[in-house]
């Protein structure tokens, strides 16, 4: 049983790599067997689909984000900067994310996440509500925001140079330092 673990751990990985870099349209059964170093017919024997095979891709991603960054509405700032270490050192999950709006936009976790950001969106109106975050922007728009600026240096296009110019722990400053001041008090 050990083996058949290990198997599914190396596709998995292998599978990762392939569509964070390749999209499911581009990805290649091939590939990602050659790469976990087993035959492509365990892949259809574990998952069924290429297309399965991502959707388990990109749930074990997604739920793997969301127990490393556990949202924290007391600390809006900081909780962006976690977001923005996640992308530096997982830069495989934000184009994960990407391939998944572009070409699975009803995809298998489109409901799971649509209940996460009902619950975040929820526990932003309650902090309003009870005065402990600022009213300036609905929920919707802080969270949108906040998300958008954590993940601002790693979609700003290479030409720019700005992750080559600019050390991390300062882009992460920044990241903190413009959240911090969405949440301000007008």
């Amino acid at each position: 049983m050990g083996n058949a673990a290990e198997t599914k751990r190396r596709l998995l990985a292998a599978a990762t790599e392939e569509f964070a870099e390749r999209g499911i349209a581009g990805a290649r059964v091939d590939r990602i067997a050659a790469i976990a170093e087993c035959n492509k017919a365990m892949i259809y024997s574990y998952f069924g689909s290429k297309d399965r095979l991502f959707d388990t891709v990109f749930g074990e991603s997604v739920g793997r984000f969301v127990l490393d960054v556990p949202v924290d509405i007391g600390d809006l700032p900081e909780y962006a900067g976690k977001l923005f270490d996640q992308y530096e050192e997982r830069p495989d999950l934000l184009r994960l994310a990407t391939w998944h709006r572009l070409e699975r936009p009803e995809g298998k976790w489109v409901h799971e996440i649509f209940l996460a950001n009902k619950i975040r969106l929820n526990e932003l109106r309650n902090a309003q509500a009870e005065g402990r975050l600022s009213k300036h922007y609905t929920p919707m728009e802080l969270l949108v925001l906040v998300q958008s600026v954590s993940t601002a240096w790693a979609t700003t296009n290479a030409e720019l140079g700005a992750s080559a110019t600019i050390p991390r722990e300062k882009r992460r400053e920044l990241v903190v330092d413009a959240v911090r001041r969405l949440v301000a008090e007008g």
